[in-house]
């Protein structure tokens, strides 16, 4: 570092002279007064990203664009000609905003206890494993058939409470005027299942007709054994409630025919014909078929991926 010597005259004798003259000196050490300024530090320069067009291999018999070529021509924004009465008004569908559009939030629905019992109920049937007797049940008669069964049913319905009282009263009438009344017993379809069971065991039954959806399932779940040990078409169809409104009851588990009028058994043997096939005849084939063991979604994914991963696994022992 360069600097002057010392002004003072009276420390360097040779100061003055020196100063007038105005002669540097190095020295090895700076003065006291002088501030020391340190080097700022040095860092290598980063290089810059290889050009694309460089390093790019052609294939043969293609040149390298020329650098410094005219840029390309941007292309022309297509104006959209709006009308400026109709402001934008975007939706925005936070708390306190625009009501959400509408999607299926049965999932979280608080369901009442019963509703929920049997949505439980009908998870648990695909889920777990259904013995083949309870699972005969989920077969039930396809719908023009069924529809054929109950026409015939509702020929033959009981009288209901208005009917039988209007038949008492006119037997009683005609008791009073002194006329013989023939007591003539109507054929009506049966119902109830003590007196189901009973004509059945007596070979009486020419047709039984059970529910699908008895609770408990019980109650019913040995009905079709019987029926093919007595050799008696039976057939199975939804809903219990639908057999009730042919007896006038709110429910029935089981209806029963016994006879039909000569007008009607053409169609009767027709409709017990396909009754036979469906049911009667594949008894071997319905009570050795079991339900149920159904997975969920998720769970299925999780199968298919484990399932997956074993296989790669074996794979890779082959090879």
């Amino acid at each position: 570092m360069w600097h002057r010597l010392n002004p003072n005259p009276a420390s360097d004798g040779q100061g003055a002279s020196n100063l007038a003259r105005g002669i540097l000196y190095r020295t090895t050490s700076p003065p006291p007064s002088a501030t020391l300024r340190l080097p700022l530090p040095r860092f290598p320069r980063a290089s810059p990203p290889p050009s694309p067009v460089r390093n790019a291999k052609l294939p043969s018999g293609e040149m390298a664009p020329k650098r410094g070529g005219k840029a390309p021509v941007p292309a022309k924004k297509k104006t959209v000609v709006t009308n400026p009465l109709f402001e934008k008004r975007p939706k925005q569908f936070g708390i306190g905003g625009a009501l959400p559009p509408k999607k299926d939030l049965h999932r979280f629905v608080k369901w009442p206890k019963v509703v929920r019992i049997q949505r439980q109920r009908r998870i648990l049937k695909q889920r777990l494993k259904v013995p083949p007797a309870l699972n005969q049940f989920t077969r039930t008669l396809d719908k023009n058939l069924a529809t054929n069964l109950f026409k015939m049913l509702l020929k033959y319905r009981p009288e209901d409470k208005a009917a039988k009282k209007e038949r008492l009263l006119k037997r009683a009438q005609a008791e009073n005027e002194g006329k013989t009344v023939e007591a003539k017993k109507p054929i009506v379809v049966k119902y109830g299942l003590n007196h189901v069971t009973y004509l059945i065991e007596q070979n009486k039954a020419q047709l039984v007709v059970i529910a699908h959806d008895v609770d408990p399932i019980e109650l019913v779940v040995w009905l079709p054994a019987l029926c093919r040990k007595m050799e008696v078409p039976y057939c199975i169809v939804k809903g219990k409630a639908r057999l009730g409104s042919i007896v006038h009851k709110k429910t029935a588990s089981v209806l029963c025919l016994t006879t039909v009028k000569n007008e009607d058994k053409l169609e009767f043997s027709k409709i017990l014909e396909a009754i036979k096939a469906n049911f009667n005849d594949k008894f071997d084939e319905v009570r050795k078929k079991w339900g149920g063991g159904i997975m969920g979604s998720k769970s299925q994914a999780k199968t298919k991926a484990r399932e997956k991963l074993l296989a790669k696994e074996a794979a890779q022992r082959m090879t």
